[in-house]
């Protein structure tokens, strides 16, 4: 699984509007939720909510004897990795990220060797304004010693700081520095782009929110106007992308879809069996697509991607990506403020693939070494003349995507 984690809390005053039995549709993997019915308490009346749930809505039927509230959590236990019990703090958390506002000190995680590393700070957050680093180790959160703890236990400590001044104390060159932070709102645009010296434009969609089609849309039409013509190509980047909501995935794939299937989902209720068609309309005219995956692109990204490749609209291209076919669904329980995330159905590409453990195998497979190459950093910079090689080869892959658009 992918172990990269934001930690980043809930907003305040989320108004949760449960449009139908489930609101939002989640793909993604950027939330690490850990087990909160281990330390929930439940009554009769929640228990049999939980199982009613369970067994209408998850995407296999499996057997469920009598829950008693001492061993409910042989239930969940049953239960794929994906699916939980969302007490408040994580189901606002979850509703803030699908509307791309977070609340935290703005640092991406992963654990390795048995500490927590930052690997990321959030542009213009708290963390990267105190100048927490990539490659720095968390030692300690106020006075909480976190070397042996886990990234459950350390985001409960920073959720509970609320919106106090914290200090963090990391290691860096076997040196501890101690930062003090102060957690905040942070909205994170989920696009980037840049026009390339040769007329195409290139797109970096780090997440899929409520969004991020308009955000594409936007950044596409400044390309175009910078150019002063429409774009010659596109290199559509989803390295590292681990998903995000399943309409802003159709969505995006129907902006360069003129017809066709986007992706079909199948589950053991009816409404999770259906299939997403393309409407008329490309926003590139046509233009030749490259898409950059990799082993870290999941979900959403690879419905994206899936459908550009099955549709012969765009070149995959790098190593293959995660393999998260399914889909999950907040179901609420009792007043709405907790829920169930539950996986409800399977998702299918246009011809018909599951790649649920198997991922979208590129069009064009680049070795590790050279796809590191085509650094996001570098791209995106200005000084696009230092970096001619780089974009050659982007420019390169444009062109096999045109001729196999010709075919």
């Amino acid at each position: 699984m992918i172990k990269k984690h934001l930690f980043l809390a809930h907003v305040q005053h989320v108004t949760h509007q449960w449009q139908t039995f489930c609101c939002v549709i989640l793909l993604g993997l950027a939330f690490h939720m850990h087990n909160a019915a281990a330390t929930a308490q439940f009554d009769n009346e929640q228990i049999n909510e939980i199982v009613y749930h369970i067994h209408t809505y998850y995407v296999e039927d499996i057997p469920l004897s009598h829950i008693q509230s001492n061993n409910i959590n042989t239930l969940f236990d049953q239960l794929d990795s994906y699916s939980k019990y969302l007490p408040e703090h994580e189901l606002d958390a979850i509703f803030s990220a699908a509307n791309g506002r977070y609340t935290g000190i703005g640092i991406e995680v992963e654990r390795v060797d048995d500490r927590i590393v930052i690997v990321n700070t959030l542009p213009g957050s708290p963390a990267a304004q105190a100048g927490i680093e990539g490659g720095d180790k968390l030692v300690a959160i106020g006075p909480d010693d976190v070397t042996t703890k886990d990234i459950a236990h350390v985001s409960k400590l920073l959720r509970n700081a609320e919106f106090a001044t914290i200090n963090i104390t990391v290691e860096r060159a076997k040196t501890n520095l101690t930062l003090a932070l102060r957690r905040q709102e942070i909205n994170l645009e989920s696009v980037n782009s840049q026009l390339l010296r040769s007329g195409n434009g290139y797109i970096e969609l780090n997440s899929f929110n409520n969004h991020s089609y308009h955000d594409i849309s936007r950044h596409i039409n400044k390309l175009i106007s910078k150019n002063g013509s429409p774009l010659t190509g596109l290199v559509l980047d989803l390295r590292d992308n681990p998903g995000g909501t399943l309409s802003s995935a159709v969505a995006i794939s129907d902006l360069f879809l003129q017809a066709g299937t986007i992706v079909t989902t199948k589950g053991r209720f009816f409404d999770a069996n259906q299939r997403f068609t393309a409407q008329s309309g490309d926003i590139l005219n046509g233009a030749p697509i490259v898409v950059l995956i990799n082993e870290q692109s999941a979900s959403a990204a690879e419905i994206l991607a899936g459908a550009l490749q099955d549709n012969e609209r765009a070149l995959i291209i790098g190593k293959q990506s995660y393999g998260k076919g399914s889909v999950q669904s907040l179901i609420p329980l009792g007043n709405g403020t907790t829920a169930l995330k539950l996986t409800t159905a399977r998702y299918f590409t246009p011809s018909g693939r599951s790649i649920e453990g198997v991922g979208i195998k590129p069009d064009v497979i680049i070795t590790p070494q050279n796809l590191s190459n085509l650094d996001k950093s570098v791209i995106m910079t200005d000084e696009q003349t230092t970096n001619l090689a780089i974009l050659a080869k982007l420019d390169s892959h444009i062109v096999t995507a045109k001729k196999r658009l010709k075919k």
